[in-house]
């Protein structure tokens, strides 16, 4: 199967150049820059014409869009940026794929959520509560994607990290191994989510899609939610980095949220239920503290 993925030299988009090595199917790497060491098709997805010709080239049946503009924060003053790449362009891919008869699997997140207060792992059928642009344009995206008519699989996940980018796990391990003292969120619960983890997810979905070889629609189209098993606070997972990384002499103390102004209200509990997956494509979740474990390995070795 020839499967085309967008924002290649991301976390997620390297974690996938990782899994397709195990696999025949046959994948094709873009983002709107290059990266030194790993061959790069450029391609803007804001450009319907350039997404539909390269789909046509290359015979694509399934896209991974791993793009997205994720800067929380900087959306606030940068609106119409993110609404192009986080509600416009997967309408653009949703639609190519619409014409080729193929699959999208879009990569949303647990930012659809946050406007109502929850303490319960987060469903696929709840009401989308947004807070802030970002998590908006996600969400007006799953719309688009699920309107356009193509056979389409939303992954919402959240917290996501790797060896590779910037991420929360990289800035932690600097700031604890050169701070003798961290103040860090600890009224805000989540679970970490290992990349590669997500990518292993997405790679069981392409091969069930592959297997079924849909002629009337994929009957497992639909909203999904992954992420590593467990919950945390951001303070707990920055004292178990520390604890890995063996970095025991920063003092690391929990705060509230305010004492961090943000122009976005973060969701409070952004735990995801994973039920979903695991029983309609048997994912394995693996729980977050060992997936962390095996990453920072991967870093250090």
């Amino acid at each position: 199967m020839n499967i085309l993925v967008t924002g290649a030299n991301g976390q997620l988009g390297n974690e996938m150049r990782i899994i397709s090595k195990d696999t025949d199917d046959t994948y094709t790497f873009t983002d709107v820059v290059e990266a030194e060491g790993v061959e790069t098709v450029l391609l803007d997805i804001t450009d319907a014409e350039a997404v539909r010709s390269i789909v046509r080239e290359k015979g694509i049946r399934c896209i991974v869009n791993c793009a997205a503009y994720t800067n929380v924060d900087k959306a606030e003053t940068d609106e119409a940026l993110c609404h192009t790449l986080n509600a416009e362009a997967p309408k653009i891919l949703a639609l190519a794929m619409k014409e080729a008869n193929g699959l999208l699997v879009q990569i949303s997140t647990d930012y659809v959520f946050g406007g109502d207060p929850y303490n319960t792992p987060c469903r696929e059928d709840q009401k989308g509560t947004p807070t802030g642009v970002y998590g908006k344009t996600k969400l007006e995206g799953e719309r688009n994607v699920q309107e356009a008519g193509c056979d389409y699989v939303i992954i919402r996940t959240a917290w996501l990290y790797s060896e590779f980018g910037k991420n929360f796990v990289k800035t932690m391990l600097g700031l604890t191994a050169s701070k003798p003292q961290l103040n860090v969120v600890f009224d805000q619960a989540g679970t970490p989510t290992y990349a590669y983890d997500l990518a292993r997810a997405i790679q069981t979905v392409l091969a069930d899609y592959a297997g079924e070889n849909p002629e009337n629609g994929y009957s497992k189209r639909g909203i999904y939610h992954f992420s590593n098993e467990g919950v945390c606070s951001w303070y707990d997972f920055t004292k178990k980095i520390a604890e890995l990384a063996g970095n025991t002499e920063c003092d690391i103390r929990p705060c509230h949220s305010d004492e961090f102004p943000s122009p976005v209200k973060r969701p409070a509990y952004s735990v995801l239920d994973k039920t979903k997956i695991k029983q309609v494509f048997g994912v394995e979740v693996p729980y977050w503290t060992d997936s962390l474990k095996v990453c920072m390995n991967r870093m250090f070795n």
